[in-house]
């Protein structure tokens, strides 16, 4: 009689049969970038032909709609060839040709491939004429992987404007390097619009709303945050100390420390955060870490006085604004209905 074969696979092949499975995923993601980078390619080289060639003084308004049906009827399992995408081209085209064509910009051509053609629509829509400011949203968008939504995001809320625009000692508080990257990821105003409060809240209030919407604050503050607590308790001597915020950042190696205020900047808001700055450095920091970095925001602030604040500091501080977009009426919350009265009115 023969012998039946098990249906128990050995531990190996199973193992085989995962590693496949990952490869062949890697091979997907690859084959994915690299057919994106030709096809960002392509469309550099079109917007270009469609420029110089100017056959759109020849056909006029019909130009785009007629290239995109000769376009179909001779690739007929193309897509990407609507007279929207054909224009896009050209758009694509006059934003970077100064960066890109007669110049050896390898790294530039890279950068561009790297991310969908429909992040570089939505880049092309916020950043005509601006080159500068269009590769400062491809540059992002790579460093952080931004999904459209989140780029969209970001492109409404002027960060290329708001970005290293604090007011900082970081010049003479830390070396060139760190000084230069630390100022890089602060900015000023903080756009808080995912923040919900009333016309008349209150600082925890503030602080509540931020930390439930951690997420979209640790994307606001930038790179590399990791957020270690609020109200975060410090044994300064015999006295507790209490931190708003503490974050550690992962490009900095360095803990950050983050205070809010709802009103007007005062100088004396400087010392209380050099305070907890130093406390850190003292009970929290490892030889390996970099020093300690404090960031104010505030509501409003001089900017002057902010800066001659500063300068009587050794520690490394940030001073920042901050804006809010979704204000309600003080009396939003008594104008609404209770429950109470909803649940009477459906008995009425």
């Amino acid at each position: 009689m023969a012998k039946q074969k098990s249906n128990i696979l050995p531990q190996d092949y199973t193992t085989w049969v995962c590693e496949l499975k990952k490869r062949y995923a890697q091979s997907q993601i690859k084959a994915s970038i690299a057919v994106n980078g030709e096809l960002i390619g392509f469309y550099y080289s079109l917007g270009r032909d469609i420029q110089q060639k100017q056959f759109q003084n020849t056909y006029g308004s019909g130009f785009y709609k007629k290239l995109s049906e000769d376009l179909r009827r001779e690739i007929p399992n193309a897509k990407g060839f609507s007279p929207t995408t054909l224009k896009y081209a050209v758009y694509f085209y006059d934003l970077y040709k100064d960066f890109v064509d007669g110049q050896n910009r390898p790294q530039l051509v890279d950068d561009l491939k790297k991310i969908p053609w429909g992040h570089h629509r939505f880049i092309i829509d916020s950043c005509k004429g601006s080159p500068k400011k269009a590769l400062f949203f491809v540059k992002k968008t790579i460093e952080n992987n931004w999904s459209r939504s989140v780029l969209l995001t970001f492109l409404d809320t002027d960060l290329y404007e708001r970005e290293g625009r604090a007011v900082t000692n970081f010049t003479t508080t830390l070396p060139k390097a760190q000084g230069d990257l630390a100022r890089e990821l602060t900015r000023d105003p903080y756009c808080f619009d995912f923040v919900e409060v009333r016309g008349d809240f209150e600082e925890r209030e503030l602080k509540d709303a931020l930390l439930k919407n951690i997420e979209m604050f640790m994307m606001e503050l930038g790179r590399g945050f990791a957020y270690m607590g609020r109200e975060y308790r410090l044994m300064v001597g015999e006295t507790e100390q209490f931190l708003d915020m503490l974050f550690y950042n992962t490009r900095l190696h360095c803990y950050v420390v983050v205070e809010v205020k709802t009103g007007k900047f005062e100088p004396a808001y400087i010392g209380q955060l050099s305070t907890y700055v130093v406390a850190v450095n003292h009970l929290l920091k490892t030889p390996e870490d970099k020093p300690t970095l404090g960031i104010l925001v505030c509501k409003d602030k001089d900017e002057i006085l902010a800066q001659y604040s500063l300068e009587g500091t050794v520690n490394p501080i940030a001073i920042s604004e901050f804006e809010l977009a979704k204000i309600y009426p003080k009396d939003f919350k008594s104008s609404l209905p209770s429950i109470k009265e909803l649940e009477d009115g459906l008995r009425g």
